[in-house]
């Protein structure tokens, strides 16, 4: 399957691509998740983020939609239909609002990139994989949590953050 000019097998070799890179600490207790519902219109989907079972963050169409609105409401103010507005994109960054292509996207994206180009990423869902991968290793936390650059974060992302900070090192 392609996606964003990415190529991958299947959604089950993606996840299991992404939990391999897990630290030890979280492995068997992270898990992602991607689904589409193909039986309805448009072949909604939602993909999450899950620590011991419970979903930590999650991405649907829905938000798909509330970005679509304000992209659509941006145009109608100033002619403009452009989906990488700054500002559009650093509120639906405070607020979590991604779809599960933003999601898969991003998955994607991360599995390319050098641990510290994924570490300082501009998209905060590669920042999330990347935080909690085991080639972040001990120095790489201890500077980020020295520098406390993850404090002012949005609390969806800040979370995992503090999730790996607390997992002991080995």
């Amino acid at each position: 399957m392609y996606y964003g000019g990415k190529r991958f097998k299947s959604w089950p070799g993606l996840k299991k691509q992404l939990e391999e890179r897990l630290c030890a600490g979280l492995r068997g207790r992270v898990t992602y998740y991607l689904t589409y519902y193909r039986d309805v219109h448009d072949s909604y989907g939602r993909a999450a983020v899950r620590l011991d079972g419970e979903e930590l963050a999650r991405f649907s169409w829905h938000d798909g939609y509330i970005q679509e609105q304000d992209v659509y409401d941006e145009w109608k103010r100033t002619g403009e239909w452009d989906w990488d507005n700054a500002e559009l994109k650093s509120r639906w960054n405070a607020e979590g609002v991604f779809c599960e292509r933003d999601f898969l996207s991003a998955a994607l994206r991360y599995l390319d990139l050098p641990i510290a180009d994924a570490l300082q990423s501009d998209d905060p869902l590669v920042r999330l994989f990347a935080i909690l991968d085991r080639r972040a290793g001990s120095r790489t936390l201890q500077r980020i949590s020295d520098f406390g650059e993850y404090l002012s974060y949005p609390d969806w992302l800040k979370q995992f953050y503090l999730l790996r900070l607390e997992i002991p090192q080995k």
